[in-house]
């Protein structure tokens, strides 16, 4: 789990001060928007229920007049009139044209543009506020029914639909067929059309009167398609109220609908208001407060990288610089930047640091003359000890008049000479050292023709370098204390090998062995001081690796599969060159065998 700095909690404590903030915040706007909106519904709805009322009052009266015509004097002795001849005589004329004056007055009373046309069956002449004219009666009886009659207008005319209302004296006559004055009041969608315009001049919405299977009454600037759409979604969902109120998304926008039914006329009357317009100021206001929040939060952000990048980086550069310091690493330096405490802090904590790191440079120096000192000493032990053994070889050859071994182990010791001589380094290619052991085993050779040998290279092994002089005091001590002492066919088998972070290099032997006892009170003599009764090959190697790769590296014995003893050198990889540049007399993974 990552640790939390300082910048990360100030950012986490802003985010979780922010969080009921805007949480109550957007409950808030919530309940806000949903209260506007229902009272939005409800004010709206009411203003057409209002409003249906007045068209509702207004279609009443215009159903009430032929009742008070009906009583009129004028109208009844009107009715009662029988004619003798074709024409009108000058009494009738006189009752017919106050009759239309009574007509005219009438429908001037009203605000709506209406027409009212009295019927009479003995004259079979009906009487309008300018004109008086003949009439079919049959097509009167076919035309006369209960209530309002919607007709849709013909093309061409300046109104959509014609609202028709007969009255017949007596009432009996409309199941009869026998009556004897008829009063008829129409009036066109006009009228209708110059209230919806009213109504939306007041407001934003649309309103429109719609009838299932009659049609629409839309005011002059409707729009058309949207009230189309609206109706097919309204279909859907029939009205079971006689005022109610809704929300219906059309093309992609949410409408606020409100509905009233008309109870003289059975007409609905529609309107609807866009929600988006009227939540636009509270969309604005809730942009304005989530941009003042974004610019807060940044703010705040900003402030606490201020302070992460003023404090916090400073004190994780001087816990870095520690961390090296205690590892070991006396050349790491704080950055010293502005002109404040931590700058001061860094200057002083670099100068500290900069006599610490000159006080240990000469120690360490010193400590590396003398460990490079007690390394060239334990490498000069080396030399004469292979000296001795070659020189007692040819002076032995010399004895029994072998030359040519003479001339050999001159040849293969002049090549050792001109190894060790010029061998100043510290490491030296694995292939240097390889040849170094051939030349020494070749000699072996010589000595005993039943010597055989084998050298095995891995690929990674072989681009190492080693300590020069490690290899060949494990296989003469193979040779002479492994091999030697028995007779009969000997065999050497030296292996170079990688596994994870260590190299090895085994020498074994099909010698006469030793046991485990014997082993490890081998192993226990190089790790002491060296005496007298011991011998300084392996003991040398064994101090050089530790001296140079650490208590890591060191040298243990095992029992060889060949039957002898295998001699295990070991060290980690950490403390290793890889070579570069040239290849390897021994090839990946191949053999050199004598």
């Amino acid at each position: 789990m990552p640790r939390f700095n300082l910048f990360r909690k100030i950012i986490l404590f802003i985010f979780l001060m922010l969080i009921p903030i805007l949480g109550l915040y957007w409950y808030s706007n919530q309940t806000t928007t949903h209260v506007l909106s229902d009272e939005l519904s409800q004010s709206n709805t009411n203003q057409l229920v209002f409003f249906q009322n007045q068209v509702n009052n207004q279609i009443d009266l215009l159903a009430s007049w032929p009742n008070l015509l009906l009583h009129d004097p004028d109208i009844s002795s009107f009715r009662d009139l029988y004619l003798d001849e074709r024409y009108l005589k000058l009494d009738e004329i006189n009752l017919i044209k106050k009759i239309q004056t009574k007509l005219s007055i009438q429908e001037s009373s009203s605000n709506w543009r209406s027409n009212l046309s009295i019927y009479s069956p003995s004259l079979n002449r009906v009487v309008t506020d300018n004109d008086a004219g003949f009439y079919s009666h049959k097509e009167l009886k076919e035309k006369i029914a209960p209530g309002w009659q919607v007709i849709p207008g013909n093309e061409g005319d300046s109104w959509d639909y014609q609202f028709v209302w007969y009255s017949v004296s007596p009432y009996t006559a409309n199941t009869s067929g026998q009556f004897h004055t008829v009063i008829k009041v129409e009036f066109d969608s006009r009228n209708i059309q110059d209230m919806l315009d009213r109504i939306k001049s007041d407001g934003r919405g649309d309103p429109f009167y719609y009838k299932p299977d009659t049609g629409i009454i839309y005011n002059r600037s409707a729009d058309q398609e949207i009230i189309r759409h609206m109706i097919t979604q309204l279909e859907q969902d029939p009205m079971t109220a006689p005022s109610e109120s809704r929300v219906k998304e059309v093309n992609g926008k949410t409408y606020a609908v409100s509905m009233a039914v008309s109870e003289t006329t059975g007409w609905v009357l529609i309107d609807y208001l866009p929600l988006s317009d009227i939540m636009e100021p509270i969309v604005i206001s809730n942009r304005l407060f989530y941009i003042t929040v974004g610019a807060l939060l940044l703010m705040s952000c900003l402030a606490a990288y201020l302070l992460y990048s003023r404090v916090q980086v400073p004190i994780k550069q001087l816990i870095h610089v520690f961390r090296r310091l205690q590892a070991g690493d006396y050349t790491v330096r704080m950055n010293e930047t502005g002109h404040n405490e931590f700058s001061f802090l860094a200057t002083r904590f670099n100068h500290m640091v900069e006599q610490i790191q000159e006080l240990f440079e000469r120690v360490y120096l010193e400590k590396i003359h003398v460990r490079e000192a007690k390394l060239k000493q334990l490498q000069s032990q080396i030399n004469p000890h292979f000296f001795y053994n070659c020189f007692s070889f040819i002076t032995s050859m010399a004895k029994l008049k072998k030359f040519e071994a003479v001339i050999a182990m001159s040849h293969n010791l002049s090549r050792y000479f001109r190894y060790t001589t010029r061998q100043e380094r510290e490491l030296v290619p694995l292939s240097h050292e390889i040849e170094f052991v051939t030349h020494y085993l070749q000699i072996q050779q010589m000595r005993m023709k039943r010597l055989e040998y084998r050298i095995r290279v891995d690929e990674d092994a072989d681009k190492l370098q080693i300590p020069p002089l490690v290899i060949q005091p494990l296989v003469e001590n193979a040779v002479l204390h492994g091999i030697e002492p028995r007779s009969g066919h000997g065999e050497i088998a030296i292996t170079f090998r990688i596994e994870r972070t260590m190299a090895y290099i085994q020498v074994d032997d099909n010698g006469i062995g030793m046991n485990a006892a014997e082993r490890e009170m081998l192993e226990q003599q190089l790790t002491r001081p060296m005496d007298e009764n011991m011998g300084c090959g392996v003991w040398n190697v064994y101090q050089r690796m530790r001296l140079r790769f650490g208590e890591e590296a060191g040298v243990y014995y095992d029992a060889s599969p060949e039957g002898g003893v295998r001699a295990v050198l070991y060290w980690p990889l950490s403390g290793c060159t890889a070579e570069s540049g040239r290849k390897q007399e021994v090839g990946k993974d191949e053999y050199l065998t004598g």
